[in-house]
């Protein structure tokens, strides 16, 4: 392909990093919302169509919706691990923000401060760390076999959200990275539901590589800082209208 024709490419896609990234914000967001509160509200319960014999409800749209987020949160941590100045600063940050986010997660899964799973960010962590092991160490088999059974060990431990599946499917989008296409469809496999991620995939094969409107350190920490905060007030929310 000439350089050329490589950029007409690039410019026939759509969508840009911060459009992705805003995309996944939002359909988790709606997600999170409708597990912690639709669900509780009959209307959003309560069947409004059926569809090849299966009753249908606004939560579980909305649920459907949601899946969405993770994949495409997948996809913009690699994009961040290939950019990033630091990948040490980046996968420091991402610890952080797991550490930051645990009580507020514990608080919205279960009420109080103790949860036997743990917030996703811990998954991304873990996806982070297997990535770099796989990345610096896949001609050593020795250290990148070692290196990749304790990540995968902690994600068993720890119980992050989307567990081991998770970090490995972060790991198997990584090496596809360059088949897009192709990884969409196995990358479906790794979930219960494939048809809910499907869209997840669509968007990715749509982005065009372009970094877009969110720039500075203050805009980028924003993203970060949604998810505990988010998830607070929900549980605020839930405690004061339906009583946990």
């Amino acid at each position: 392909m000439t350089a050329k024709e490589n950029t007409a490419d690039v410019n026939s896609k759509l969508l840009s990093g911060s459009v992705l990234k805003t995309i996944a914000l939002l359909t988790m967001l709606l997600d999170h919302t409708s597990l912690a509160l639709l669900r509780n509200i009959n209307y959003f319960t309560t069947p409004f169509v059926t569809v090849m014999g299966f009753d249908v409800t606004w939560y579980q749209v909305f649920r459907f919706i949601g899946r969405t987020a993770f994949p495409l949160y997948c996809f913009l941590l690699i994009e961040g691990y290939l950019h990033t100045r630091s990948r040490e600063k980046y996968g420091l940050r991402l610890l952080i923000f797991s550490v930051i986010s645990e009580i507020p997660w514990d608080l919205w899964q279960n009420g109080n401060f103790f949860f036997s799973r743990q917030n996703v960010f811990f998954t991304l962590f873990l996806g982070l760390c297997a990535i770099y092991i796989y990345d610096n160490f896949r001609n050593d088999r020795k250290k990148l076999v070692y290196g990749l059974l304790i990540v995968f060990g902690l994600s068993l431990i720890l119980k992050a959200d989307y567990g081991i599946m998770g970090v490995g499917f972060m790991l198997f989008l990584f090496i596809m990275r360059k088949s897009r296409l192709l990884s969409g469809f196995i990358g479906c496999c790794f979930f219960a539901n494939p048809i809910s991620v499907a869209p997840a995939f669509v968007l990715i094969n749509l982005y065009n590589g372009k970094r877009g409107f969110i720039k500075g350190r203050v805009l980028q920490y924003a993203f970060y800082i949604i998810y505990p905060v988010h998830m607070l007030v929900l549980y605020i929310i839930k405690l004061k209208y339906f009583g946990y």
